[in-house]
């Protein structure tokens, strides 16, 4: 079934089967999503998750949803500026058979109101012509749709119509697992039970179409787009004002504000594509430089010089050996770029099985973010003349958020909300920041230096090991969902150490070595985190 209340929230009952292994998770093991997106605090990281996301599939559009409500235009002009290619405006009468019903009451406002603020906005902005605009929320009708474009839309989205199409009979059941038609449920026994078919979704948006031609045909409007923005075609009624004593006074002027009013010049419907840079992209060298490799699968290694204008580098590579070689990518170490300078945000970004980035010197924000099987070493510059204090920074905020599989190995501190929901993962960082290894569902982390607060806040799976000689990790780990123990068990100590002895070659780590050259003694001060439902 669905997931329960608000989402975000999977019990470890419904992770099983193929739920799992579609999810990359351990049966069993309950899943829990950051409720806010941690890698967003800011319109630029948006921006920057947009420059991510255009940059691991260049042809794919990316789409930005925003709830209705009160000030949604400003917001949807900042995720313009972001550069999206599309803005989604979602009502508040929208939901699954799962939602709770202080969410159904309360959340967002109606879509007519956002759609109609967020088109005058963009409008106003001169930022229109560069976004799709579509809108969501219980859209049922022909009428809806006219109504929808008069107000701004382009496209429109429907969840639940459908859903009555294919059978649902709403029974609010779809966290229970026990859907008496078939649609929301694994269980086989209720899924045979389904007697949807593609014909009458296709018959319900046959009927749509049509129903909106003939009044689109009644208004004199050839196409939709000749009706997007046209608000001067509406009008409230007056009789349903006129009869409920609640709506008198109701002042609908502000809504059906025609968009033309404010800019006759400016485009009321998406006339030009975003430019997303994608020409001058770090990527396009890198290609280049590994043509053999793309093409048949030979090795490749070269040097690359960076800065940190160079964002999200591996991205469009990683996406090109994905295309090519499946999502099994390449042999281990096929492309080896040993890359030189400061990296930008987002260094390494989904990198691919069979990819490998050295780094000597420092990086940004988002280091590894949703790793996907490739390898990240960074380590400080080896100059002699160059003196690196363990307490420096060495990466930055929210590494390996999202991350899948992999290896990453960091010669130095990560900032905050390091390997955040990370789910196969094998990290070595020398200390990380507040919030380390928050909401992570798999893999191993081994931090040979100091944490911040919070660590594992909401960890249900995977291994944390911390060297912790002056016993102040106990107080800085959340353990709300973990026991800590000592290092005893021999796969335990058989893991560490390979990982250890790995971030010591990759990295030319003196801490590795150190613990390495000591090592029986070094085993006394690791504490093994360890969750209690992966246990």
């Amino acid at each position: 079934g669905a997931k329960p209340g608000e989402g975000g929230e999977l019990p470890g009952s419904k992770v099983k089967g193929d739920i799992a292994a579609t999810r990359g998770s351990t049966p069993g093991v309950g899943l829990i999503s950051p409720p806010p997106h941690h890698d967003i605090y800011s319109i630029e990281d948006l921006a920057q998750l947009i420059y991510d996301l255009k940059r691991a599939n260049p042809v794919a559009d990316v789409s930005v949803k925003l709830v209705s409500e009160t000030g949604v235009g400003v917001i949807a002009s900042g995720v313009v500026k972001a550069k999206a290619d599309h803005v989604l405006i979602s009502g508040h009468d929208g939901g699954t058979g799962a939602s709770k019903w202080t969410g159904i009451k309360s959340a967002g406002c109606p879509w007519e109101m956002g759609l109609a603020e967020t088109h005058q906005a963009l409008v106003s902005n001169g930022l229109r012509g560069r976004t799709t605009l579509q809108t969501d929320g219980q859209l049922k009708t022909g009428r809806d749709i006219v109504i929808a474009a008069m107000l701004g839309a382009e496209e429109f989205g429907f969840a639940t119509a459908p859903l009555i199409a294919m059978g649902c009979i709403m029974m609010r059941k779809c966290h229970t697992n026990t859907c008496p038609v078939g649609i929301a449920t694994q269980d086989p026994e209720l899924r045979a039970k389904f007697e949807g078919t593609p014909e009458h979704v296709v018959n319900f948006f046959y009927m749509l179409a049509e129903s909106a031609r003939e009044i689109m045909a009644e208004l004199g409007f050839r196409s939709i787009d000749d009706m997007v923005g046209r608000a001067d075609m509406l009008a409230p009624d007056e009789r349903v004002i006129a009869g409920n004593p609640k709506l008198r006074g109701v002042d609908l002027s502000a809504l059906l504000l025609p968009a033309a009013a404010i800019d006759p010049r400016a485009a009321q419907v998406k006339v030009e594509e975003q430019d997303h840079g994608l020409e001058t992209h770090i990527d396009r060298a890198l290609m280049e430089r590994a043509a053999e490799a793309l093409e048949d699968g030979t090795p490749v290694s070269f040097g690359f010089p960076i800065c940190n204008e160079d964002r999200s580098a591996g991205a469009t590579l990683s996406h090109e050996v994905s295309r090519r070689f499946g999502s099994e990518g390449l042999p281990d170490g096929t492309i080896q770029v040993r890359f030189s300078g400061h990296g930008g945000q987002s260094f390494g970004v989904w990198l691919a099985p069979g990819i490998e980035f050295d780094l000597e010197g420092d990086a940004n924000d988002y280091v590894g973010k949703g790793l996907s099987g490739g390898r990240v070493v960074v380590y400080p510059p080896r100059q002699p003349d160059v003196v690196h204090d363990p307490a420096d920074i060495l990466v930055g905020n929210v590494c390996l958020y999202g991350a899948t599989a992999g290896e990453a190995f960091f010669a130095g501190m990560a900032a905050e909300r390091f390997a955040v929901r990370n789910s196969g993962v094998r990290a070595v960082v020398e200390g990380v920041g507040d919030h380390g290894c928050e909401y992570m569902t798999g893999g191993c982390v081994v931090v040979l230096g100091p944490t911040g607060k919070n660590f594992a806040a909401g960890m249900s799976g995977g291994w944390a090991f911390v060297h912790d000689p002056n016993k102040n990790f106990p107080a800085l780990c959340n353990q709300a969902n973990v026991d800590l123990e000592p290092l005893e068990e021999s796969a335990d100590i058989m893991l560490v150490r390979e990982l250890v002895e790995a971030h010591a070659e990759r990295t030319g780590s003196s801490i590795a070595a150190a613990l390495l050259a000591d090592w029986e003694a070094a085993l006394g001060a690791f504490v093994k985190v360890a969750p209690r439902d992966y246990k």
